[in-house]
């Protein structure tokens, strides 16, 4: 069984040569101009630090790895006045470890090997997003994302703190970097599919995110294209979408039961926004408004940190609620948290309505005000960060929507 395995392993080795070396064999050129290395060296390489592995350990490898470097620093230098690039000599080193790693862990070794080929591969495709497509500010965008999401995030603590112990730095942190990201989707969107299709792929895609955050960062998006003012409100209203699909996946998964009396409002909130906002996605514009895309920062730091600092407050708003009215002040309290967030009331009502202290008749109730004043702070977030025209594309859109939500209460509830 283990001489059984080894040749797995080794077969792995050598498929990761090959794969890179075939690679590495087609850039190859010919003639005087030709790289020192191809198929057969990287094969070569691979098993060589396989066998290495099985025969001496890491110190052999060490060994080895310091006369492959020699061999390698002569090769470049006889060819350093025809091509300065380092990019094979750095891969053979690569696939000498792959080759060793492939004794203990050959899945991951394959996994990196096939990986490190396609960038070889998108050598072309890599080079001019990074020279023609990708701006200095985008490029600070990214890094600033990867630096709150890696680094920030994970050192904020998780615990409840300040007033009512309503305010957790974790959540704050999250909700920050998921604004950033909820901006970054959709201008990749935009700059990949356009603007018709980008901007509202974008926002149902980060929609599931957050919705309010969604319709900020459309508009704050219109404030700067104007010209895009339909499709970008198009896009905010889309982001319903997730939200009431996410309403109904936390039922579903909370309490079942709950859904005979919410499906109907659901359904109906659903088909109506997309009907409206449909209306305005496919709208003949006055002009060509494809090749208005910006190509500015992916998102907005300052309308994040905005956004998050009027959902903490509110937050801290519904804790107190709780606190001083207790379950006599139940929907005063689903309608305030409904106003950050529809989610956390969503799961408390069904939460509840399982465990048996509140009816599902009662529990639909807190739900749908939670959902309407939810759509009460997207029309005021619309208004703050996209304007007057911007607003007045998206709030009767949200008002359709919300009283065709409580039209569906009005009709009888679904089978069981």
């Amino acid at each position: 069984m283990t001489e059984a395995l080894g040749f797995v392993n080794a077969g792995a080795a050598l498929g990761i040569g090959l794969l890179v070396g075939l690679e590495r064999e087609r850039r190859k050129g010919e003639g005087d101009r030709r790289d020192s290395a191809g198929l057969r060296t990287f094969a070569i390489t691979s098993l060589l630090g396989y066998a290495t592995i099985r025969a001496g350990g890491p110190l052999l490898l060490g060994f080895v790895a310091l006369a492959l470097g020699a061999l390698v620093t002569l090769a470049y230098w006889k060819n350093l006045d025809k091509d300065p690039g380092i990019t094979s000599e750095v891969a053979l080193f690569a696939v000498l470890v792959l080759g060793a790693l492939c004794v203990s862990a050959p899945a991951l070794a394959t996994a990196i090997g096939v990986v490190m080929s396609g960038l070889l591969a998108s050598r072309q495709v890599l080079h001019h997003f990074a020279r023609s497509q990708l701006t200095a500010v985008e490029l600070r965008d990214g890094l600033m994302l990867l630096i709150a999401a890696l680094v920030i995030l994970p050192l904020a603590p998780d615990r409840y703190l300040g007033p009512y112990n309503a305010i957790n730095l974790r959540t704050l942190c999250s909700l920050t970097v998921m604004l950033m990201a909820v901006g970054g989707l959709g201008h990749v969107a935009v700059r990949t599919l356009g603007t018709r299709y980008g901007y509202a792929l974008g926002a149902i895609a980060s929609g599931f995110a957050s919705a309010t955050m969604t319709v900020a960062a459309m508009g704050h998006l219109a404030a700067k294209e104007p010209a895009n003012v339909k499709m970008l409100s198009a896009a905010a209203l889309l982001a319903n979408v997730a939200t009431l699909a996410q309403i109904a996946l936390i039922v579903g998964a909370v309490e079942p039961g709950l859904l005979r009396w919410i499906g109907w409002p659901l359904l109906c909130g659903l088909l109506t926004v997309s009907v409206y906002a449909g209306a305005l996605l496919f709208a003949r514009p006055r002009v060509r408004v494809e090749e208005a895309i910006q190509h500015g920062g992916a998102f907005s730091l300052k309308l994040a940190l905005t956004v998050v600092v009027a959902m903490t407050s509110l937050t801290v708003l519904s804790s107190a609620m709780l606190d001083e009215f207790g379950r006599v002040g139940m929907i005063v309290t689903a309608t305030f948290s409904g106003l950050a967030d529809a989610h956390a009331s969503t799961a408390s009502m069904a939460s509840l309505a399982k465990s048996g202290l509140l009816p599902f008749d009662d529990a639909a109730m807190p739900l749908l005000m939670a959902m309407s004043s939810n759509s009460v702070s997207k029309c005021l977030v619309a208004w703050l960060s996209g304007g007057r025209r911007f607003a007045g594309y998206v709030i009767p859109g949200q008002v359709l929507m919300t009283l065709a939500i409580w039209a569906g209460l009005l009709l009888p509830n679904l089978p069981r």
